[in-house]
Formats: C-alpha cells, structure tokens, sequence
C-alpha cells in the first residue's frame, strides 16, 4: 500500500498496490503492520456503507466528539465522489482548513481521516456505494454536523447548485454556532 500524507495533519491518501495475473488482481486494503509504520494506530470496530442514487447527493460534514472521536477510512466501491475533509480540532496547525479528493472504485484510493476531522462527500455519478470503517461505534449524543456550505471555511464542491441533502445537513450550523461545544 502506498500511503500519502495530505495538508491536514494526520490524514492520508491510500492506494492499493495490486498483484495482477490473467484472472484479475488482488490487493491489501488494510494492514496494521503498515499502518503502524506511518503513526496511524486504528483498530476497526464499525463498518458501513452508504448507497448513494444520483449525482450531485451531498452528505456530511459529520463528525463525532469526545470522548467517542472517531478514525475513518473511506473507500468507494462503486461510482465515483468528491471526499472532503475539514481539520476542526482545536490545537491543530492545519484547523479550519479542507481537502478535498476524487475517491472512485476505478481509482480504488481510501481517504484515512483521523479524529477531529469532519468528513462529508458529494457524488459525481449517478449511482456511488461508499464503503466506512470506524474505529469507534457509532454514538448518536456524540454526533456533530457542521453546515456543507459554511462561508468560513469555504468549500469548493463540484456542484452546489444541484446538491441534495438531507434536513439535517441541509438545516446544519456553521462552524462558528458549534464552535462552544466541538471538543469540550
């Protein structure tokens, strides 16, 4: 696997590194032992997926807070999405900022998303699964959504003007609203 550090401290760009043959390829998604060797301790205890019908569907940001923060390791098994991520934690060199990545099942890359960071995506194809892996269950009470299009840390998505939402995304605060209760 080969593991890219991104801007936002801590989270990482991974791509497989397949063995091909005439029947197709195989490859590692996962191995503890390498992701040790780049300082990310995460042991999986939740997966998930979710199943996206149309382009333009935005879900996120999302994010849990202490003490139930959480790593993620996304991967899209089917479609294409663009995954942002936002640093939100308080101490960081990199917080307020976002990237953004292009994860596809052509492309077969998962976006590894330490603790404190939101997450949220928008699809770029008419179908798109997206497959999680959390290191902590889910805790409703710890749940925390910061709005998709909050001005303050300004997010270029690929299609505003389309997006669908859910209310609870949609009707979201800004970072500025959570910003007493994030990480108390």
């Amino acid at each position: 696997m080969k593991f890219t550090e991104l801007p936002l401290t801590g989270a990482f760009l991974i791509e497989i590194e397949p063995r091909t043959d005439e029947r197709g390829f195989f490859a590692r998604t996962v191995c503890r032992d390498e992701f040790v060797h780049h300082g990310i301790r995460a042991d999986f205890v939740q997966q998930s997926i979710s199943y996206n019908n149309r382009r333009g569907i935005v879900r996120g940001l999302h994010l849990q807070v202490a003490p139930h923060q959480e790593n993620k390791l996304v991967r899209v098994t089917s479609g294409a999405i663009y995954d942002v991520i936002v640093d939100l934690r308080p101490d960081s060199p990199t917080r307020g900022r976002w990237h953004a990545a292009e994860l596809s099942s052509d492309n077969r890359q998962a976006l590894y998303i330490p603790p404190g960071l939101a997450h949220g995506f928008q699809t770029l194809t008419d179908t798109a699964e997206v497959f999680y892996q959390m290191t902590v269950p889910h805790h409703p009470q710890a749940a925390r959504t910061v709005h998709w299009k909050d001005s303050t840390i300004g997010i270029d998505w690929p299609a505003p003007d389309t997006a669908l939402l859910s209310p609870k995304d949609n009707d979201a605060p800004t970072l500025a609203q959570l910003e007493t209760e994030l990480f108390a």
